[in-house]
């Protein structure tokens, strides 16, 4: 054997080897899914729930809000589909801790249903943004359990969850689409027979976008309104809110509960409801108070007598 020839063969060797771990790293990832938190992003045609949260809050917002509107489904749908059926969940119940945790993991893999809740991937700070599916319907999901919390309903959770918005129909953020959307949510409250009259008010929000202003949303929304109806800013009849979240639009018409729910801010109802209770209480104990009896005092004159001396 020549000099050196050995040691070329170990490098070789060793070459041949490196080649094979990348080759088969590789094929891997190529072949794994991808990691993702949620659901694909925006698309056209989707609807669901805007939610603002507090800073650095997002993961557990959207766990509390999971199972809020999971609870919401169940008492209005009858049914609950985030995590299988009563009978999924007596069964793991009865079994022992490592069956009902494999159950699980299969759950995972491959839902026995489709949720009606289905959290986006929204990368800003303080937003989330749940799609939702029929037969749920965004502006009275919203109103119900807004209008829950302002009767007193105490939230188990939720508590870095401030404002909800409802969403009806989406599309793409451009003059097209603008136009397409508003026609679409806004003929069912506007355009029929029995829709003449109605007095209305538009409230536009803006977030990383730069293409539309204000001024050019309100101006095209009400082209769309069309003629017969009247703006009236505080008494009006009807609020179109529209939602521009980068290159996505949003639109929805909701009543004028919305401002007496606190504009769907479910932190401020809360804050509102506890506010009433304490001053409920504190004239509760008032009035008890005065109705109680007078307690009648004996007092006794003390004479002194002066002392001897």
């Amino acid at each position: 054997m020549a000099p050196g020839s050995g040691k070329r063969k170990a490098d070789h060797d060793r070459r041949d080897e490196e080649a094979n771990k990348k080759h088969k790293h590789g094929k891997k990832n190529r072949g794994a899914p991808p990691k993702t938190t949620g659901d694909r992003g925006l698309q056209p045609g989707d609807m669901g729930i805007w939610a603002t949260c507090a800073l650095k809050k997002e993961a557990p917002s959207i766990a509390d809000l999971r199972d809020l509107f999971q609870e919401y489904t169940s008492q209005l749908y009858g049914e609950s589909q985030a995590d299988g059926t009563a009978e999924d969940q007596d069964s793991d119940d009865e079994g022992d801790i490592e069956s009902a945790i494999q159950k699980e993991i299969e759950g995972i893999r491959k839902p026995t249903k489709d949720p009606f809740f289905k959290n986006a991937q929204i990368s800003t700070a303080c937003l989330v943004f749940f799609k939702a599916r029929k037969p749920v319907e965004p502006v009275k999901f919203v109103q119900n359990i807004c209008q829950d919390v302002a009767d007193g309903k105490r939230l188990s959770r939720c508590n870095f969850v401030k404002r909800l918005t409802p969403i009806e129909a989406m599309d793409k953020a451009t003059d097209r689409g603008l136009e397409d959307v508003a026609r679409q949510v806004i003929a069912p409250h506007f355009h029929g027979a029995d829709q003449a009259r109605k007095k209305f008010a538009i409230r536009v929000s803006i977030r990383n976008n730069k293409q539309f202003t204000r001024d050019v949303v309100i101006q095209t929304v009400a082209s769309v309104v069309g003629p017969g109806h009247k703006v009236d800013l505080s008494g009006y009849d009807l609020l179109i809110l529209v939602e521009i979240y980068q290159n996505m639009i949003g639109m929805s018409v909701v009543g004028p509960d919305f401002e007496k729910l606190r504009r769907f801010n479910i932190a401020e109802l809360r804050d509102a409801s506890r506010s009433n209770e304490q001053d409920t209480s504190t004239t509760a104990d008032k009035s008890a108070q005065e109705n109680q009896p007078a307690t009648r005092v004996r007092v006794e004159k003390v004479v002194e007598e002066p002392l001897e001396t």
